[in-house]
C-alpha cells in the first residue's frame, strides 16, 4: 500500500525521481516520454471513438450503444491512467538500473478493442433490427 502511494505522489512531483538512483542515458528518458506519448494518443482515440459510437449511431438501441460508447471512454480512461503509472515505473527503474517493468495491460486493452470492434463489425453487417 506504502508502495502505491509513494508511485502516486511522483505523478504529481516527477522532480523527486532525481532523488532515486542515478540519472540514465537522456536518450531513454526521451523515448519513455514518446511511449507516454503514443499512449496519451491511443487514449485520445478511445474516448474520441466513444464519443462517436454515443452520437453517430442513433439506429443502434440505446443500450448496445451505450454499452459500446462506455467500453470505448472508460478504455480510454484506464489507458490515460496506465500512461503516466508506466511512465513513472520505466523512469524509476532505468534510474536505479532495474529491468523495465512489464504490464498485462496492453493484452488487456488489446483484447478489449478488438471485442469492442468485433461488436460494430457485427452490427454493421447484420444491422440492429429491434
Amino acid at each position: 500500500m506504502n508502495e502505491i502511494v509513494r508511485g502516486l505522489r511522483l505523478w504529481f512531483a516527477p522532480q523527486r525521481l532525481r532523488e532515486e538512483g542515478d540519472t540514465p542515458d537522456y536518450r531513454f528518458s526521451l523515448a519513455n516520454e514518446r511511449t507516454f506519448l503514443a499512449w496519451l494518443r491511443t487514449a485520445l482515440a478511445l474516448i474520441g471513438g466513444g464519443f462517436a459510437v454515443a452520437q453517430f449511431l442513433p439506429d443502434l438501441p440505446w443500450g448496445v450503444r451505450t454499452c459500446l460508447a462506455l467500453a470505448l471512454l472508460v478504455s480510454g480512461v484506464l489507458c490515460a491512467l496506465r500512461a503516466v503509472n508506466h511512465w513513472v515505473r520505466c523512469e524509476r527503474a532505468m534510474r536505479r538500473g532495474e529491468d523495465l517493468p512489464v504490464s498485462r495491460f496492453p493484452t488487456l486493452l488489446s483484447l478489449a478493442i478488438a471485442a469492442a470492434a468485433l461488436a460494430m463489425v457485427v452490427v454493421l453487417l447484420f444491422g440492429w433490427d429491434s
